[in-house]
């Protein structure tokens, strides 16, 4: 059951933090700041493309305080090209490497008196598992050994995708998401970054598809068709000029639109 479809229409808004980015009116901590102040989830870059203690800690603290969620963005360990190059990792390796970044997340967390509550791949990672079964599962095994108290961290994927049909299949929590400003294809996959048109950039264009998606649950692929995204959350991009100006009128947007927005780890 989605949002639109609850009594109290619902929604989740998540944006990548902590990976030290910067635009030309903010530094990389204030960016951080300012998107904690509308996004209900924060994806916390834990140190395999980004992050480090010091950003981790910043951004634990700072989501804490404002009851935004904490999850663990993970990904394969390249710092040098940002996680966003597919890397050849033997399975049990990159188990290892997930589980090392959830641990070491965990522990800012809790230093700041929150938890992580869900897990979400980052870059060619989030696109590996979407459609590779063995990096899926990989993924899938780093939620299961993770697990603390018998607890399993929600996955937050593309909706159908392969790690969406093998964590469920696992017994582990899916939630779906769909993204705010980039392109998708017929078949309900984003268009690769290298392709023309990837990315929306018209502001108006972006917040027209959070309404249309949150009110139908569907979104226009680049090819002209409509497809169908039953979505818990919303990703918004915190690496433009500009994001949080369209964060901000997103927000407002559903807001006025009569949607509350909530951490999905908050509705159950």
């Amino acid at each position: 059951m989605t949002g639109r479809t609850r009594m109290a229409r619902t929604l989740d808004l998540n944006a990548d933090l902590g990976e030290g980015i910067a635009t030309s009116e903010l530094t990389d901590a204030e960016l951080d700041l300012a998107l904690l102040d509308v996004v209900t989830s924060a994806n916390v870059a834990c140190g395999g493309h980004a992050g480090d203690d010091a950003s981790m800690a910043r951004v634990c603290e700072a989501a804490v305080e404002r009851g935004v969620a904490i999850g663990a963005q993970v990904s394969y360990v390249d710092r040098a090209g940002f996680g966003r190059t597919r890397l050849d990792v033997a399975p049990a390796d990159l188990v290892a490497q997930l589980l090392e970044h959830v641990h070491l997340l965990r522990t800012h967390a809790r230093a700041a008196g929150g938890r992580v509550a869900y897990l979400k791949p980052h870059g060619a990672l989030y696109n590996a598992a979407a459609d590779d079964p063995a990096v899926a599962d990989a993924v899938v095994g780093a939620v299961l050994a993770d697990a603390e108290d018998h607890r399993q961290l929600p996955l937050l994927t593309l909706p159908g995708c392969v790690l969406a049909l093998r964590a469920r299949a696992a017994g582990i929590e899916v939630v779906a998401e769909a993204f705010a400003d980039r392109a998708y294809t017929g078949e309900g996959r984003l268009v690769p970054r290298t392709f023309p048109g990837s990315v929306v950039h018209d502001p108006d264009a972006v917040v027209e598809r959070v309404l249309r998606l949150e009110r139908l649950g569907k979104v226009l692929s680049q090819d002209g068709t409509d497809v169908t995204v039953e979505a818990r959350s919303v990703c918004l991009h915190s690496d433009t000029d500009g994001a949080v100006d369209l964060a901000r009128r997103v927000r407002h947007a559903l807001w006025s639109a009569g949607v509350l927005l909530v951490p999905f780890s908050a509705v159950r």
